[in-house]
């Protein structure tokens, strides 16, 4: 069951619940719409107490860049599967895109400065797309004598 705050970004605000199937439709902009999409992956709020926080600032977010960003919830269950592509590691998080790159991931509740600034700097013509870690971010070795080996 979604909660009546996440529910109302639909039901009072018009923003459409994306999932797999209609995500790529969602973010090829129509004649006319901008380039930039904002996306909400909201989360369990019942484990997740910032999701009730993040459904409140993201209408005044879509509100102070007005016709300059789309707004779109994540539909619930449908996280897990669209994570990793828009580089989700943290619910709740707000996703910049322009088309289908992603530009940056905001997770969890922020000052309403950082948003405003993390945000403009998306919105540059500019940004640079984020690419996708393939490395490990972390590499562990041991030396041949923790190994056992003798030189």
């Amino acid at each position: 069951m979604t909660h009546p705050l996440v529910a109302a970004l639909a039901d009072r605000y018009g923003l459409p619940v994306v999932d797999p199937s209609s995500i790529d439709a969602f973010l090829a902009p129509a004649e006319g719409e901008p380039p930039h999409a904002l996306l909400f992956f909201p989360g369990d709020p019942a484990t997740r107490a910032e999701t009730l926080d993040v459904a409140v600032v993201m209408p005044e977010v879509l509100a102070a860049f007005q016709r300059r960003l789309r707004g779109a919830v994540v539909a619930a269950g449908a996280e897990a599967a669209l994570s990793s592509r828009f580089h989700v590691a943290v619910l709740p998080s707000l996703v910049v895109t322009r088309g289908a790159e992603t530009i940056a991931v905001l997770p969890k509740i922020r000052d309403w400065s950082e948003y405003m600034e993390k945000i403009e700097a998306a919105l540059a013509a500019d940004a640079p797309a984020l690419i996708k870690d393939e490395k490990p971010r972390v590499a562990f070795t041991t030396s041949q004598a923790a190994r056992g080996d003798e030189a």
